[in-house]
């Protein structure tokens, strides 16, 4: 064996095998969000006490499972991931009866009249479409893919998005970006939609294993910190990172909650770069980076993030929430304050001492972007 021989093997062999490793990950987590979809569903009709916990079922359960990846939240998004693709009981079933792993465990589990061939006994009517597969949409599509289209309520809709992100292998973001552009209602009203097709196809993002696997449901699905899920050629991963700690060495009560905190609005999930408390002025503050120059939909977004704070998380004690955009590009900075119906005095004269100055911020990333 020469070199080459032996350097040609060795890309082989690892690129097979991390591919493989990358899907059995994903086939993983996709079965065991639509399992636990399915006890919910399944104790919601069934369950001997199911009145006692009522309206407050997913709330208790997350209060007892106290786990990241099993927030309330996700279990509302786990139903509904169930109850759009039912189908894929069958499927899901055999492959657990196949793997001694999941066997043991899952009827192990504290569920003891949940009975693992029950699934197999849902009504075959339940399956609305046959285009796609059940085996083709857990096998080649992620978790991550198939969140986008629980939206999607004309089941022939999601199936047309479903054919065309596996047959071009899109990526999650132009999955994303292609129903939010409308592609199935453009090619329905083109003349030629098979050239739109093509075309679409020539532009789409592709996925790659570092795509699938950097999902924040996988990172938390393993128990990683959610900052991992950020690769680390990203430019604003990297400008985030720096921030954190440029924001806390400036003192003025800054206290670190998370970085890439991820909210769900209306069934989508949204991720916030940085949230901070500020001790002083008793308020969450939401801090967005973007590597870009400055868009209204960028203030559009911070303001729905704010709004969703002040709405969602705040105290009747706290103040209102505070936002900050950050956006950059090679010779223009931008510093934005995201008031969110703040009193414009109030947040001039009391807020702002205690936050960074637009000149603090832009001296930051001119700093930074030097070093990349």
């Amino acid at each position: 064996m020469n070199f080459d021989l032996l350097t040609n093997t060795i890309l082989e062999t690892h690129t097979t095998l991390q591919q493989s490793a990358v899907k059995a990950i994903n086939t993983h987590l996709t079965i065991r969000n639509w399992l636990i979809g399915f006890y919910i569903v399944e104790y919601e009709q069934k369950g001997d006490d199911r009145a006692k916990y009522g309206l407050k079922l997913l709330s208790s359960l997350a209060s007892r499972l106290k786990h990241k990846s099993l927030s309330e939240g996700n279990l509302k998004v786990f139903r509904q991931f169930y109850f759009t693709y039912p189908q894929l009981g069958k499927f899901i079933a055999e492959n657990l009866n196949h793997s001694n792993i999941f066997l043991s465990s899952i009827r192990q589990s504290v569920i003891g009249e949940l009975k693992i061939s029950e699934i197999v006994t849902l009504d075959e009517s339940s399956t609305v479409y046959p285009w796609v597969s059940p085996e083709n949409l857990i096998s080649k599509l992620s978790y991550t893919h198939l969140v986008q289209l629980f939206p999607i309520d004309n089941p022939i809709k999601r199936a047309f998005y479903e054919i065309e992100a596996i047959k071009g292998t899109w990526s999650v973001s132009e999955l994303k970006r292609q129903i939010a552009t409308l592609y199935f209602e453009r090619s329905g009203m083109s003349l030629n939609p098979e050239k739109l097709r093509q075309l679409t196809l020539e532009k789409a993002e592709k996925t790659d294993n570092y795509d699938l696997i950097k999902s924040p449901f996988v990172f938390e699905f393993l128990g990683l910190k959610s900052h991992e899920a950020i690769l680390e050629n990203d430019i604003e991963a990297a400008l985030v990172e720096n921030l954190q700690e440029f924001m806390l060495e400036l003192g003025h009560g800054f206290c670190y909650e998370a970085r890439q905190k991820r909210i769900l609005i209306d069934d989508e999930y949204y991720f916030i770069d940085l949230v901070f408390y500020h001790r002083i002025l008793k308020c969450h503050v939401l801090v967005e980076l973007k590597a870009d120059v400055f868009k209204p939909e960028f203030a559009s977004q911070l303001n729905t993030y704010v709004a969703y704070y002040n709405n969602e998380i705040k105290r009747q004690d706290d103040n209102p929430t505070i936002g900050i955009l950050l956006c950059t590009q090679k010779g223009k900075k931008l510093v934005e304050y995201a008031l969110a119906g703040m009193d414009k005095n109030l947040f001039v004269t009391k807020y702002l001492v205690e936050l960074p100055t637009e000149q603090q911020f832009v001296d930051f990333i001119n700093q930074e972007a030097n070093k990349l």
